[in-house]
């Protein structure tokens, strides 16, 4: 028996970080909006004895781990052992078609399709609410990846509230060469409002809060309103780390994208555009201008993760 899991990446459209807490996290004020563009995981049962296995395919597969630090990994094991299962034995085979690295939490989003395909497959009826926490006991970003739709995420980014959203908008994440390292981009963060006179404990810096601007243009279906309220206080540091990153983001607001920006730590750019066709022009844009590795066009907001029918990617 298999048992394929469709996951949605997401964009931030909002991303307020607060300052560095004594537990090295930081508060966030973080809109979560779920995307098309998304991974499959497919579990199958396991012969007896061989444990978790792994496999993936895809651009960026040979960057994606396939030991006990894999996320989908982690979360079958985790799964098993709520439940008081003897073993996981099972393979998750990820068809990658998320950016690794790149700001739109593929790893978290395999590790919450993983948690739902592996329930799938062995019966358990693991209530939503559980579900939940064990995502968010595998990382901050996971817990959305279950859910979708757009939310906002307090604490850490698990703490979420789903928000009213209406209409379709429209996407494009042009795909940087390489990755960036989420706490190398915090830490970044960090050391520029050090720079800068501001401080950077969360004595010092305000514990951010939703963009009340932002939140009526997503209810209101209002993209224009949304592009203009798009905002990322990660995007000075990833910049800092990448400053390539500058001339993609320029390609794409020339090309006719109506809002840009870093997508979470990067170093994958989002960018808004009015309509489907809009789209469509600024991803081809995008990959003629030379400033990224390619350029997907999509659009949200969707579900998160949820069994599919038909044929699996990537098997």
């Amino acid at each position: 028996m298999t048992v394929t899991v469709r996951v949605p990446a997401k964009v931030n459209v909002q991303l307020g970080v607060g300052g560095l807490r004594a537990d090295g996290f930081h508060d966030l004020a973080n809109v979560f909006f779920a995307v098309a563009l998304g991974d499959e995981v497919t579990a199958t049962a396991g012969e007896p004895g061989t444990g978790v296995t792994l496999s993936c395919a895809g651009p960026d597969a040979d960057a994606v781990p396939l030991d006990d630090s894999n996320l989908a990994a982690r979360a079958a094991r985790l799964l098993a052992a709520h439940h008081g299962l003897a073993a996981a034995d099972v393979h998750l085979h990820i068809a990658k078609a998320v950016p690794v690295a790149g700001g739109m939490a593929g790893g978290s989003a395999d590790g919450a399709a993983a948690l739902v395909a592996c329930d799938a497959l062995w019966k358990l009826g693991t209530p939503v609410e559980v579900l939940l926490e064990l995502a968010a006991e595998l990382g901050s970003d996971v817990p959305f990846a279950l859910v979708g739709g757009v939310a906002l995420g307090r604490g850490r980014g698990e703490i979420l509230e789903p928000l009213p959203v209406a209409g379709t908008y429209h996407w494009v994440f042009a795909v940087a060469d390489g990755g960036l390292s989420t706490p190398a981009v915090f830490r970044e963060c960090d050391r520029l409002r050090e720079e800068a006179g501001t401080g950077s404990s969360d004595t010092e810096v305000a514990t951010p809060d939703a963009d009340p601007a932002l939140l009526a243009a997503l209810a209101d279906g209002d993209a224009a309103a949304l592009a203009a309220a798009l905002t990322n206080d990660l995007q000075p540091a990833a910049l800092s780390l990448r400053p390539a990153l500058a001339a993609t983001l320029r390609a794409g607001t020339g090309a006719g994208a109506i809002g840009a920006l870093v997508s979470g730590s990067g170093p994958t750019c989002a960018f808004l555009a009015k309509d489907a066709e809009a789209a469509e022009a600024v991803a081809a844009a995008l990959r003629a201008s030379g400033s990224c590795r390619a350029a997907h066009a999509t659009y949200g907001p969707v579900p998160g993760a949820a069994v599919t029918v038909g044929e699996p990617r990537g098997q």
